[in-house]
């Protein structure tokens, strides 16, 4: 703990914040503050509430030592781009809204965080993660602002979050083979062309509704067939797609992926 909280500036910080790790790794059923407190020899309930709440301190070197410490520990063959969400009661919390809930399978009220996860056959931990604010808060500043929300931030859709945390854990000097994700992120267009500018590789879920195209170029595309919406392949200009929809290819064709493009195997 005096490693991973070796960033913050004051003694009291890193003191207490080893004091609030070591209530959420203990036994106990209840995590909020105050049972936590009464369970801890050297627990504090003021002292803890201040330092989650009203002690500001940078998170982003205390996720970076643990990104870095854990990679060292379980050496990741994959960077998972997943959403994490929280069940919630209320409309106070930060981000809450009612939307897909993975926690419980279904559209329910909760939060959602969008994260970037270490993963072996064996292990798995998080390296970065984001919290997701729906339109619906950003269109609301004074909510956001009751809800501890920082001014002049703006809605971002998931996939350019998750590019952003991929930036992160590259700037920690952190890498991994592959990144992969579900569907929500594969039929992403930007997403996927965001991660072939940082040169990474990728093995993303396709919806089904998605057809492989050849065109008069050599090179092919994967379409997403709902409304016939093309999706350019990267280094084509728009402009130079035909204008009729090209013929899809015969059931017995087989592809492999290559940089993300499909070809014929």
């Amino acid at each position: 703990m005096g490693d991973v909280f070796g960033s913050l500036p004051r003694q009291d910080q890193r003191r207490w914040g080893a004091c609030y790790l070591r209530g959420l790794m203990l036994d106990g059923r209840r995590k909020s503050i105050q049972p936590m407190a009464e369970r801890l020899p050297d627990g504090n309930m003021q002292a803890l509430q201040q330092f989650v709440s009203q002690s500001p301190w940078d998170p982003l070197p205390v996720r970076r030592r643990i990104a870095r410490r854990l990679s060292e520990v379980i050496r990741p063959q994959v960077w998972v781009i997943d959403d994490v969400s929280f069940p919630k009661c209320g409309r106070a919390s930060a981000g809450v809204a009612r939307q897909y809930c993975g926690a419980l399978g279904k559209r329910a009220n909760c939060q959602v965080a969008v994260s970037v996860h270490a993963a072996t056959d064996t292990a798995s931990c998080p390296l970065d993660w984001q919290l997701y604010l729906p339109r619906e808060w950003t269109d609301e500043p004074g909510r956001c602002r009751r809800a501890g929300v920082p001014d002049g931030v703006v809605h971002q859709e998931k996939w350019r979050l998750a590019l952003g945390l991929l930036d992160n854990v590259s700037e920690w000097g952190l890498k991994a083979s592959v990144v992969v994700a579900d569907a929500g992120y594969g039929v992403s267009t930007p997403f996927r062309h965001g991660l072939q500018e940082r040169g990474l590789s990728y093995v993303l879920a396709l919806t089904g509704n998605e057809v492989a195209h050849w065109t008069s170029s050599p090179t092919s595309r994967i379409t997403q067939d709902s409304g016939h919406r093309r999706l350019p392949a990267t280094g084509r200009r728009r402009e130079h797609l035909p204008s009729t929809r090209p013929r899809p290819l015969p059931p017995t064709t087989s592809l492999r992926w290559s940089g993300g493009r499909a070809v014929k195997a």
